[in-house]
């Protein structure tokens, strides 16, 4: 089922299972977008509210690294 939440809140377990799926090395953003219907940016801005300074940062680094070896992925 694809959900769009262009302009609705998430509850704390959409937040939850955005997050994880942004952590998992499998996972691509294009992937969160057709579950949840959001933008890189938006995931980008989710994590960055929802975890610590420290963690965004390694897990952008993480997501960069990894993209440069696979383009389809994050």
């Amino acid at each position: 089922m694809i959900k769009s939440y262009m302009s609705k809140e998430f509850t704390e377990t959409d937040i939850s299972e955005i997050i994880q799926m942004a952590l998992a090395d499998d996972v691509s953003f294009e992937a969160i977008n057709l579950q949840y219907g959001i933008s890189e940016d938006r995931v980008k801005k989710i994590m960055k509210k929802n975890i610590t300074n420290n963690s965004y940062r390694h897990w952008r680094k993480r997501v960069k690294l990894f993209s440069e070896r696979r383009k389809h992925y994050k």
